[in-house]
């Protein structure tokens, strides 16, 4: 591919090169150079930037007249006819408060006031991304309103908007430069463990909600949209140096030094050839995940706890395991806590080219190649590490003024990523000795353990005190490794290598291959604006069996779309509408439509009101569809038929929640005085057989309204309301596949199945499938923003979301997630004083209750909890840098925001900015 780029530069003929030259100077309001301006010609991709002085010249081959668009980071973008060759041209900007009408492409595909966007839109520009009080541009991203972030580490946040949250989120689009940032294999991005650093990151675009009829099936949710920067307007060398401080007053880890660095350098020739090199590397000892709650679903609330012989620690790996011992009752094997399985120092590193090369006036050429590597972990059905994960890009794209032909490629190697819980279960299977004092085997380590403790509880070992549960554990653990002890390690280090069956190892060598294509024929439709675009995507997968079942059969996925968007002014430019309808096919499923219409209303001079109709699908992921992962106690499996063939897991499984209602009669019969077997009969239609099936997409329907204003020029002003109905939603339901029939020949339930539980023959599914039943969703955000006397800026935003089940089957709820309220205030000024500024940003939310199949879809109280960021900054103009002092969260509220992922307390950091050097 390089080969061919370089023979392409090298060929194409010459006299397509520059005729006519244009040179000058711009300046501010004081009549001061300003640096660093864009000038493009109108209609046109070749442009220039302004050097320190404020001169600029650009050779073109477009003929005269024509006319100049001039943009700067703080001015008013501005348009300046342009009639002779050679002549100077002087250009005065003028300042643009922040409060001023931005302009977005995300929302439409096509360049737009973010005041006329037809559905909600935010933008985090330059400025406030140099400027956010936040360590990093993309933690500064949950500042603004409709937005949620779950962190479960330092470099690993997952973005949503409007519900249905998650640590693994497939259902937002988050999108660089065009290219889908997902890694195939997990199917979502990685925050931005890979990504762009903050050196060459431009702009960021974030819609809430549904954008499918643009985007198509993975923009569910939303679309983050991230543009980096241009090599032909950012020119020179950037560096940066952040250091900081984390784990402060915690109880499991001392402070620990985080450090990140990155270098980005650009450089243009003659207007037409560009190219930049990015390079970043981020390290720190990450957030612990200690919470030790016992989540044991078989015990009532009154009975958890640390005397609870069955006891379930949420972070504790292998005490999930339980048995019902005759003479004993419920006992759980004793775990590992997460803090001995996982690798917590976390690490980023981000290498990036790209060739920019202009074969005409409006024709450009890019290839791009992105290397990351890194290591994070991540709350999903178990906690996993992503050790050593490595993710590469290729980009090529030909764009012009009013079309771009994109293809790029996603290539993942899982290295020595595993699964930490599953480490915790596979370790406890290796020390266990029978009764002799001989260790067993690996098939053999539980029945034995088991075997142990009951032999010790009942008075059958000597020297143990009988009836004692703590007696009984030491006696059935005789043998463990401890943490930290050489045995340990070596069986830790042993199961991380073997990756599939019996061992804690992942490997994950897919690919993502995408082809995409999009043409604006506004220029040439009189009559309407018209745009279309398309693309087709082939999914590669390879686990090598580990997570898919694909030793010995290969997975492909293939779908496409395409999609047509029209729009007209009308009532004297009042309003406008805009429809667009998309069709996309997934080779799984069946075809599909998405409409999206808009109306936008001009009352007055910056005063917009807005409505849409916007519809929305998601395609199971191929996850969702082929999983099939042996997670200890679990199965995952995902839920397109051929994925179960020659199972029974659909046709002879039971519930949970119905097996847990069950577990309480059966003790309180047993309770009451009645015999094992009378209490089987008296509570097992208790039992509820399951009936779960197959995948398919799921559904969204979502009414808009809003308003969007500038109030004399210093209050801005943004609300919205809407109401989203859900069909199909995409969830999982977890389900115990019994040995025995479930049903017997009457049709009721089988006696036989509580032997298998008692005797632990039976298996855990988590089942990919669909809610049943029509659920609906509904919320406001109000955000205000006002530019005080001095520069002061204070922005307050608000967001409220419901979630309605309807008559949906309890059974069934999808996991909503998030907060009822949420708040953020931010206030700030980037020259209080000479080259001084700062920013401040606190954030509210309400307690909830998160669910997810890290706990077996059973909900966790996520508290209410407020955080503030903050930063000061100093700016050293003579050597173009920015020294910074701030902190995440300035209290040091440890605070949990997901159940069952790590809390996350204050990262204090120093970093100093150096800004196109040697340009």
């Amino acid at each position: 591919m390089k080969k061919l780029l370089l023979l392409v530069f090298l060929s194409f003929p010459t006299f397509l090169f520059a005729q006519t030259k244009i040179s000058g100077t711009i300046t501010d309001a004081d009549s001061k150079p300003v640096s660093g301006a864009s000038l493009v010609i109108k209609g046109k991709l070749i442009g220039t930037t302004t050097d320190e002085n404020g001169n600029f010249s650009l050779n073109t081959s477009a003929a005269l007249p024509l006319t100049l668009v001039v943009t700067g980071v703080g001015y008013q973008k501005q348009e300046v006819a342009v009639s002779t060759s050679g002549e100077s041209v002087k250009i005065g900007l003028t300042p643009q408060t922040e409060l001023l009408n931005e302009m977005v492409v995300t929302a439409s595909r096509v360049e737009e006031s973010i005041l006329e966007s037809p559905v909600s839109i935010e933008k985090m520009d330059t400025r406030a991304i140099r400027e956010t009080p936040s360590i990093n541009f993309y933690d500064g991203l949950q500042n603004i309103k409709s937005v949620e972030m779950v962190t479960s580490g330092l470099t690993f946040k997952q973005i949503n908007t409007r519900g249905f949250n998650g640590t693994g989120n497939s259902r937002f689009l988050q999108l660089v430069d065009g290219v889908d940032n997902q890694t195939p294999g997990l199917n979502f991005a990685v925050g931005n463990l890979f990504g762009s650093s903050d050196l060459d990151m431009e702009s960021a675009e974030l819609i809430p909600g549904s954008a499918s009829a643009l985007y198509g099936p993975v923009a569910f949710n939303g679309v983050l949209m991230m543009r980096t920067k241009d090599p032909f307007q950012y020119q020179g060398l950037s560096a940066q140096v952040r250091v900081g401080v984390n784990h402060i007053n915690e109880q499991y880890a001392d402070p620990h030094g985080l450090y990140d660095y990155a270098l980005r350098y650009a450089k243009a020739f003659n207007n037409r050839f560009a190219f930049k090199i990015n390079a970043s590397y981020f390290t720190g000892l990450d957030w612990y995940a200690t919470n030790y709650t016992d989540v044991d679903a078989g015990a009532t609330p009154e009975q958890r706890g640390d005397n609870n012989p069955a006891r379930n620690g949420l972070n504790i790996y292998g005490d999930d395991d339980v048995r019902t011992l005759t003479g004993v009752g419920r006992v759980s094997r004793t775990g590992y806590e997460e803090r001995f399985l996982m690798n917590y120092n976390s690490y980023s590193t981000k290498l990036n080219g790209a060739l920019h090369y202009r074969l005409t006036d409006n024709m450009e050429l890019i290839y791009q190649y992105n290397y990351n590597q890194g290591r994070a972990a991540y709350t999903g059905s178990n906690r996993f590490m992503l050790n050593d994960f490595n993710f590469q890009q290729h980009r090529v794209e030909l764009k012009g003024s009013n079309y771009f032909i994109r293809g790029y490629a996603n290539l993942e190697d899982s290295k020595n990523s595993y699964n930490g819980k599953g480490l915790g279960q596979l370790i406890n299977k290796t020390w266990v000795r029978d009764l002799n004092g001989n260790v067993v085997s690996e098939a053999q380590a539980d029945d034995t353990w088991y075997a142990r403790y009951q032999a010790a509880f009942t008075g059958n070992v000597n020297n143990v005190t009988a009836a004692d549960h703590a007696a009984a554990r030491a006696f059935a653990d005789q043998g463990r490794f401890l943490p930290g002890s050489t045995e340990f390690e070596d069986q830790k280090a042993r199961l991380i290598a073997k990756q599939g069956s019996g061992g804690a190892g992942i490997l994950s060598q897919s690919k993502l291959y995408h082809a995409e294509g999009q043409y604006d024929f506004s220029d040439k439709i009189k009559v309407l604006d018209v745009l279309v675009g398309g693309n087709f995507r082939m999914y590669d997968m390879f686990t090598n069996g580990t997570l898919f079942d694909d030793k010995n059969n290969k997975i492909t996925i293939k779908e496409g779309g395409a999609f047509a968007q029209a729009s007209k002014r009308l009532l004297n430019e009042k309003l406008k509408l805009t429809a667009s309808l998309r069709y996309d096919k997934n080779q799984n499923f069946d075809g599909r439509f998405t409409p999206r219409a808009s109306a936008v209303y001009t009352v007055a001079t910056n005063h917009h009101f807005r409505t849409s109709f916007q519809t929305g699908f998601r395609n199971p992921t191929p996850g969702d569809q082929y999983i099939k992962l042996d997670a200890g106690v679990i199965t995952v499996l995902g839920g397109v038929p051929d994925n179960s063939r020659g199972m029974t897991v659909y046709q002879n499984s039971v519930t949970t929640p119905s097996l847990g209602a069950f577990q309480a009669a059966f003790m309180q019969a047993m309770a009451g005085g009645a015999s094992p077997q009378d209490a089987v009969m008296q509570t097992k239609d208790i039992i509820q057989k399951s009936n779960v099936a197959y995948i398919k997409p799921e559904r969204v329907q979502t009414f808009e309204i809003g308003y969007k204003g500038l109030v004399n020029n210093n209050l801005l002003i943004d609300a919205n309301y809407y109401f989203s109905s859900y069909n199909d939603f995409i969830l999982n339901q977890v389900v115990m596949e019994m040995q025995s029939p479930v049903l017997g020949p009457d049709g009721k339930i089988n006696p036989a199945i509580v032997g298998d539980l008692q005797n632990g023959k039976t298996r855990l599914y988590q089942l990919y499938t669909n809610a049943s039943d029509r659920v609906t969703s509904q919320g406001a955000t109000l955000g205000l923003t006002y530019l005080l006397p001095g520069n002061y800026t204070v922005g307050a935003n608000g967001t409220w979301a419901d979630f309605n089940l309807r008559n949906a089957n309890v059974n069934d709820i999808p996991a909503f997630n998030t907060p009822k309220y949420r708040t953020t205030v931010t206030f700030g000024n980037s020259a209080i004083a000479k080259n001084f500024g700062f920013n401040v940003a606190w954030r509210w939310q309400d307690t909830f209750e998160w669910t997810s199949t890290f706990n077996g879809m059973r909900p966790g109280t996520i508290k209410a909890y407020s955080i503030v960021d903050a930063q000061v900054s100093y700016k050293m103009s003579p050597i173009k840098s920015i020294v910074k002092f701030g902190a995440n969260n300035v209290f040091n509220n440890q605070v949990y925001q997901a159940y069952g992922s790590p809390s996350i307390g204050a990262v204090y950091y120093v970093s100093i900015v150096f800004d196109q050097l040697m340009k």
